[in-house]
């Protein structure tokens, strides 16, 4: 067993733990997931900048529809943490065996929601451009990524919940792996299916590399490629080598109890309505940002890609915290739940505040990485600087809400980002954009987020997020 293993076996077991040990679980869970968010937002960089390079249009007709799959994907994370937060309480009660009859169950859930969601998602490919009110010259490039992107949403739908599967198990080196390789596999087959047949050159000599010259569909088809291999590979290590889920050998229904049923939806429901809260509020904030024109769509867009140097820490650590919450509570030991959680906030909020400065001082270099129009660049870095003094508060309200998870805390923290987002960042931005352009709507940002920090931490402070149906 690696020291990873014993110590949670100590959580399971009832054994204490110091200080020094719970920060270094904590440590050796988040890790891997921290080094495959930066894999991830690295590679993230490359292909972005791979579509930049065909000019603002082009970027902006990603940017524009971008909203609406972090809408789609939100419901299938949602769901995903629905069976998932059920098998960490389970393996913190050391059941593995109704761990994975929950498993079993989830998958099947999983499955068909998945593929009715990508039945919905291909019938408003169409219009969706026209919806958000795109410029006419970005809407049929717009439509078909958004097309392309909804045909493969059940492969996504498999890569989530096998991650969040071997994630609440203590695994998190196999889903870090895999988001790598399946970040490296996007690159790959964006570079030939982007770009049409070209000649480079390559330490002196003149290659023909083959292309097909797709353009943003070949963005669309590429992330799906390297998704229905990554949804394998995922399912693989989860049904056949996971220590604690693996069932080849061991039968059992996929069939849902009505108990386990009813504790998915308990934890899904309310995360799905806080996917329509913040989903529902970026394509608010898309609304707004739309009438700016092509050049402040891309910038926006980038911009965001370019945060998510700073707060992939953010999410890394939430991955643990929702996983040590879990256990901890399923084992009965709510003060090491408390503990894990504070611990766990403490340590986002150094790692992204760090890496914070870092953009602050490099968001023009990094913004150029992304693009090759000047305009893009400079209203991109303008917006990072800003953004640079949000992320103290961002990571505060990232780990918390992991940790609410965690506990299955999932309706008063949905309550929170809704008050958050709509009431300070929509209204603020109403205001605040038609004024300043996209630097308004980027302050309105700026103080939700400090904002929907201060909420959170709040929220983890008190006692009742640990009282939930899963843990009493």
């Amino acid at each position: 067993m690696t020291q990873k293993d014993i110590l949670l076996e100590g959580i399971r077991g009832g054994m204490p733990l110091s200080v020094w040990e719970r920060v270094k679980l904590t440590l050796l869970l988040c890790g891997p997931a921290i080094l495959a968010q930066l894999a991830s937002v690295l590679l993230q960089f490359i292909d972005a900048s791979m579509v930049g390079s065909l000019g603002a249009a082009p970027s902006a007709s990603i940017g524009l529809v971008s909203t609406s799959s972090w809408l789609c994907g939100g419901f299938c994370i949602a769901l995903a943490q629905g069976f998932s937060v059920q098998v960490a309480h389970r393996l913190g009660a050391n059941d593995p065996a109704g761990a994975r009859n929950v498993m079993r169950q989830g998958l099947l859930v999983v499955t068909a929601f998945s593929i009715l969601l990508s039945a919905v998602a291909l019938g408003v490919a169409g219009p969706l451009p026209r919806w958000l009110g795109g410029e006419i010259a970005i809407r049929t490039d717009a439509s078909a990524y958004f097309r392309i992107y909804a045909a493969f949403i059940p492969a996504m739908q498999m890569c989530f919940f096998g991650a969040t599967m071997l994630q609440c198990s203590g695994d998190m080196k196999i889903p870090a792996l895999l988001d790598i390789m399946m970040c490296v596999l996007d690159v790959i087959f964006n570079f030939f299916l982007i770009f049409p047949t070209r000649d480079i050159s390559l330490f002196g000599a003149v290659v023909t590399v083959p292309g097909a010259g797709m353009g943003v569909s070949g963005a669309a088809l590429g992330t799906g490629l390297s998704e229905v291999i990554t949804a394998a590979l995922t399912m693989f290590f989860l049904l056949v080598r996971n220590r604690d889920l693996a069932i080849v050998h061991h039968a059992g229904s996929f069939l849902p109890d009505k108990d386990t049923f009813k504790k998915a939806f308990g934890i899904t429901g309310p995360l799905w309505i806080q996917n329509l809260v913040m989903r529902g509020a970026y394509i608010a904030s898309t609304l707004i940002v739309a009438p700016l024109g092509a050049v402040a769509i891309a910038a926006n867009s980038f911009a965001i890609v370019a945060e998510s140097f700073c707060y992939m820490p953010g999410y890394g650590m939430a991955d643990a915290a929702t996983t040590l919450v879990g256990q901890s509570l399923g084992a009965s030991r709510k003060d090491m739940a408390r503990s894990f959680a504070q611990i766990t906030i403490m340590l986002g909020i150094g790692m992204m505040v760090s890496l914070a400065v870092v953009m602050y001082l490099l968001a023009t270099p990094i913004m150029s990485l992304l693009s090759v129009d000047s305009q893009v660049v400079a209203m991109g870095a303008r917006c990072l600087r800003l953004e640079a003094f949000a992320e103290a508060g961002y990571a505060a309200s990232i780990v918390a809400f992991g940790a609410c998870v965690g506990a299955g805390d999932t309706k008063i923290p949905t309550l929170l980002n809704f008050i958050s987002v709509w009431a300070v960042r929509i209204v603020l931005a109403i205001v605040l954009t038609p004024r300043y352009g996209l630097m308004g709507y980027w302050i309105a940002m700026l103080i939700e987020l400090n904002v929907r920090g201060a909420l959170f931490v709040g929220r983890i402070t008190g006692k009742k997020w640990m009282m939930t149906k899963l843990t009493t």
